[in-house]
């Protein structure tokens, strides 16, 4: 195997952001529920410690996969991921997730497991868009580059046609915050426009269509309850979401995260997805110095 390369830092900047939105939006999931609506329009941030999950476990291994190998290699991606699961299976992985993993662990090929789940359509899971954007922002400077490698890494796991074009939207929006750096931010609608313009028919491009003809002054609720925010915890009801509450507030990772938490639904995964694309260009600057303190560190990579 080669030397490991450098980390673009727009792609370490965009895991940073992810890492940070998984967890701070993990930690809205723990009691007491019932005050959550209160604490969240006061903006009471959460004690510390921030956990992250499986969405950051997994963008880390995605991000030492392509320091090592390059370009995605989906078998020893899905290989990585089982490790990973074997070692920590307690970041909370969906239930399609240990079947998955534990079977390529025991020797099982990914193809064939990721094929046969729920009744041979594979999952559509959000799962393969949730650790993308640290790929997107890696290989920004190629949208057609973006777009494969996303597609490719969303195999080591899923195999359903949604599932793999949920990340390769969140890639190509992570991909599209980097080419932005040091210009005016776009447009919310021509953000997502030009994203859904990137991706093969279906579900989730439809759900960014939607979402990029949204009037300006749309509520998180009404975006939510249109798009869904993850309660399916697909990516047709995440993706669509998590992007457009990205897109609207690129300049401002902090803003974005309370945004995007307000539409509740999959919420570590929602924060994490947004986290990740607007760090691609934003990096952390502004975030206050308490949820750093109060978020898990990262190991290296």
């Amino acid at each position: 195997m080669s030397a490991l390369r450098p980390v673009p830092r727009p792609a370490l900047d965009s895991l940073h952001g992810l890492a940070l939105g998984d967890a701070f939006g993990d930690r809205w999931f723990h009691p007491p529920v019932d005050q959550a609506p209160a604490e969240l329009a006061a903006r009471v941030v959460r004690p510390a410690p921030w956990h992250w999950t499986d969405d950051t476990a997994t963008a880390l291994v995605l991000a030492r996969h392509l320091r090592a190998r390059g370009e995605v290699e989906p078998a020893a991606l899905a290989r990585e991921f089982a490790a990973e699961y074997t070692a920590f299976p307690h970041r909370k992985y969906g239930p399609s997730m240990h079947q998955v993993l534990r079977a390529v662990q025991d020797g099982a090929d990914h193809v064939a497991v990721t094929s046969a789940l729920f009744g041979g359509q594979g999952s559509h899971g959000n799962g393969a868009a949730m650790r993308v954007a640290p790929l997107g922002a890696w290989f920004a400077d190629d949208l057609a580059a973006v777009a494969e490698q996303a597609a490719r890494s969303a195999g080591a796991t899923h195999a359903h046609p949604e599932a793999v074009a949920g990340a390769q939207a969140v890639a190509l929006a992570a991909a599209l915050a980097v080419r932005s750096r040091g210009a005016a931010a776009p447009g919310r609608g021509e953000f997502l426009a030009e994203v859904a313009g990137l991706l093969p028919e279906g579900d989730v491009r439809s759900g960014l269509r939607i979402a990029a003809r949204f009037p300006a002054g749309t509520s998180v609720r009404h975006a939510a309850a249109v798009l869904g925010s993850g309660f399916r915890v697909s990516a047709q009801d995440t993706v669509p979401f998590a992007l457009w509450s990205a897109a609207g507030h690129l300049d401002d990772l902090t803003e974005a995260l309370w945004q995007t938490l307000a539409g509740w639904g999959d919420m570590d995964t929602t924060c994490a997805v947004a986290g990740g694309v607007v760090a691609a260009r934003t990096g952390l600057t502004g975030v206050p110095a308490g949820w750093l303190a109060a978020q898990e560190p990262l190991p290296p990579l």
